[in-house]
């Protein structure tokens, strides 16, 4: 019985090819539209939570809270060194390690470029947590070490990319505002523009660069092994309300450990995925509305052959679940489309983000339930449009076919 009602379904569809696949679009264009952001969406959370995989579960950051923009920026609050040593002195702090950020011109064979140069202590022993805060590897070269003056590391777009007129090689020269550097280490790739941009000198050239003192852009804070890093977060913060003169209230910096940056970075992701699924959500409402309005127009075409399927002997209920079933399919083809499009789409979207603007943080992923998922739910969203038509159409009385024109 259910086999003839597919049956049924699939034949009214096909004797109407043209009317069926424009009302198709609009699902489909829904469909696509939801499985492209959620896809991305999904690519995103997981790319970031590598990231954070990658640095570790152990290390929270510190940052002065009235610092506008980028690390560097400037403003009226700042960290200092001495702030690092009152940190060191926290019992379950394994190391710390700070950083000096600042914009330079950067300048290879007379070409100039503005980028992000990060100064760094070059204690020897805290290579290994720097590479790892920093998320990267050497790919050529070797990283600053102890005792390095006028030495850089460059990031991985200098040598592969296209910044300047050829790539840079290591034991090359070039200048941070007119001040000559040699070329000892290039990175491997991080994935985003901004840090394969970024090159890497001593705390001291830094300072001498920027004439920035004792001053410290950000501070990274790891601590022992087995040690909880929310009790010394908390720690910490105390220390330095005390040793800063402020309160709770008025509090000039900021402590992030892993888990609040990812409940932060999941909040903003959510709320502009549900802006973007609200745009998307006007599209379906059109694809519902063109479902309903083709399901009406069949009910009125077919008023003589539903008559003469209840004369002999089709009850309401068939009727009803036959024109259920047939909204369905033309919601459930349209999800199929829509999927089938949104894969691509998406795969188009990573490999711009790859290859024009040199990023792997913007990706696609195509799991199960979300496919399932949207496949379930255009086929709902399709029965649910069919369902006011059809039922119009299982109350229509044989004996008022007759008179139908």
């Amino acid at each position: 019985m259910i086999q003839d009602y597919f049956k049924l379904a699939l034949g009214n569809l096909k004797k109407r090819k043209l009317r069926s696949s424009l009302t198709i679009i609009g699902i489909f264009i829904a469909i696509a539209t939801i499985f492209v952001l959620i896809s991305l969406s999904l690519g995103l959370d997981a790319a970031v939570k590598e990231q954070f995989k990658q640095l570790g579960s152990d290390k929270f950051f510190i940052m002065p809270k009235g610092q506008a923009g980028a690390p560097g920026a400037g403003g009226a609050v700042e960290l200092t060194i001495k702030d690092v040593e009152v940190i060191q002195k926290v019992s379950g702090i394994k190391e710390v390690i700070y950083f000096n950020v600042g914009n330079a011109k950067i300048t290879y064979k007379e070409k100039n470029r503005y980028y992000m140069v990060l100064g760094m202590p070059d204690d020897s022993k805290l290579l290994k947590i720097i590479l790892e805060a920093l998320n990267v590897k050497v790919d050529e070269g070797r990283f600053i070490k102890q005792g390095d003056t006028k030495k850089i590391v460059i990031g991985y777009n200098y040598k592969y990319g296209n910044l300047y007129s050829r790539p840079i090689k290591i034991g090359e020269k070039i200048s941070l505002n007119d001040v000559e550097f040699e070329v000892v280490g290039i990175l491997t790739q991080i994935g985003n523009p901004q840090d394969d941009q970024q090159v890497y000198i001593t705390f001291n050239d830094a300072k001498e660069l920027f004439n920035s003192g004792d001053r410290t852009d950000q501070i990274i804070v790891q601590v022992k092994e087995g040690q909880d890093i929310n009790l010394i977060a908390e720690n910490v913060k105390r220390k330095l309300i005390s040793f800063r003169d402020v309160t709770e209230k008025t509090r000039d910096f900021t402590i992030s450990t892993p888990e609040e940056l990812l409940k932060s970075f999941a909040s903003i992701l959510n709320i502009i995925t549900a802006f973007l699924l609200g745009v998307a959500g006007i599209s379906l409402l059109v694809g519902a509305v063109g479902i309903a309005n083709t399901m009406y127009t069949s009910v009125l075409e077919r008023t003589k052959e539903i008559g003469v399927m209840k004369a002999i002997g089709a009850k309401n209920s068939d009727i009803l679940t036959i024109f259920i079933i047939e909204s369905g399919f033309l919601g459930l083809i349209g999800g199929i489309l829509g999927v089938l499009v949104g894969m691509g789409v998406g795969k188009i979207i990573e490999y711009i983000a790859v290859t024009q603007l040199g990023t792997t943080i913007l990706r696609v992923v195509f799991p199960w339930y979300l496919i399932l998922g949207c496949l379930t739910f255009a086929f709902l969203i399709g029965s649910f449009s069919g369902f006011f038509p059809a039922r119009q159409a299982s109350k229509v009385k044989p004996a008022d076919t007759l008179r139908y024109e």
